[in-house]
């Protein structure tokens, strides 16, 4: 009998393996959020991240339910891989890239920062304008919409979420390399900081978030910028345009309303300060790899996921033994 054969016939073999998926799945969990307060190292912590999307592959059979939680999983490890570098925000300024984004910008610009051509042709005044509220909410949308658009394709084709999700998650991954491997200051941080030769560029989201959520925006803020310097390339936008991919592919209406929203988004990360042009482009690029990439992967994710799948498969895949 082949040794896979013998393995799922092996009760003690499967409660093994499944235990070894339940201990990974709490390391996804629990490695992360005691980091800083127990001194993991981050090459632990993202080996405790990546255990996440294959241990709950492991304990749930095939189901929207896994593919679900795989991609949640997945979400969750870019939501706290991304931070990462920023636990020791002294190093990583030591690598903190500033002025390549200017540089590019500005040939766009014709000699300044499309940022700062913006803010100074549609802002007036100190106070925020209608069309800082509304473009700020764009903003905010942004961390329900990809995936208000997966759960869309979910409930209308859900044979074709696993490869919508799949492609996602490979454009936050790819982002989140870029993350670590060429950390970018954001337009808003490098006017702060002096680097624009005294080009204003504001910070309009903090404006109206100060104004919008009062004494509970320090909170919110601190909760939701855990690294200023993860800005290139925008997976605000890269993750937006890939949702509109996604819904094209499932209903022509929704994919001109994931249209719409990705370019008002693009717009609105400019003219509110988030983002060089730069950053949206090289977010456009990701997608237009996953696309190419994706395609091909696919297939192979599929028959690593069966592989991971096998032991918990009912054993009557087996060819029978013979009857004595």
């Amino acid at each position: 009998m082949p040794a896979a054969a013998r393995f799922a016939r092996n009760p003690s073999a499967r409660r093994s393996v499944r235990a070894l998926a339940a201990a990974g799945l709490v390391a996804a969990f629990a490695v992360p959020l005691t980091r800083r307060r127990s001194g993991i190292d981050l090459k632990l912590s993202l080996a405790a991240l990546a255990l996440g999307p294959p241990s709950i592959r492991l304990l749930l059979g095939p189901s929207k339910l896994r593919d679900g939680a795989t991609y949640a999983l997945g979400m969750w490890a870019f939501t706290i891989a991304h931070e990462l570098p920023f636990d020791d925000p002294e190093r990583l300024e030591q690598r903190l890239r500033v002025r390549y984004p200017i540089a590019i910008d500005r040939c766009f610009g014709f000699g300044r920062l499309p940022n700062a051509r913006l803010q100074r042709l549609l802002r007036r005044g100190e106070e925020p304008t209608r069309l800082d509220w509304v473009l700020t909410w764009t903003h905010w949308l942004w961390f329900l919409e990809p995936h208000s658009a997966l759960l869309y394709v979910m409930a209308r084709r859900p044979e074709e979420f696993g490869r919508g999700a799949l492609r996602m998650q490979m454009v936050y991954d790819i982002g989140c390399l870029g993350y670590f491997g060429l950390p970018t200051a954001p337009p808003w941080w490098a006017a702060e900081n002096g680097h624009t030769d005294g080009e204003q560029v504001r910070r309009i989201m903090v404006e109206v978030g100060e104004r919008q959520w009062g004494d509970a925006w320090p909170r919110l803020y601190e909760a939701l910028g855990g690294n200023p310097w993860a800005a290139m390339p925008s997976l605000h936008f890269a993750a937006s345009l890939m949702a509109a991919i996604v819904l094209a592919e499932t209903d022509p209406v929704a994919g001109a309303v994931g249209t719409a929203y990705a370019a008002t988004l693009g717009f609105a990360l400019v003219y509110l300060g988030e983002h060089y042009l730069t950053d949206l482009l090289a977010g456009a690029a990701v997608v237009v790899v996953v696309r190419r990439v994706g395609s091909a992967a696919a297939p192979l994710a599929e028959a690593v996921s069966a592989r991971l799948r096998r032991p918990e498969f009912d054993p009557s895949f087996l060819p029978s033994a013979p009857s004595s």
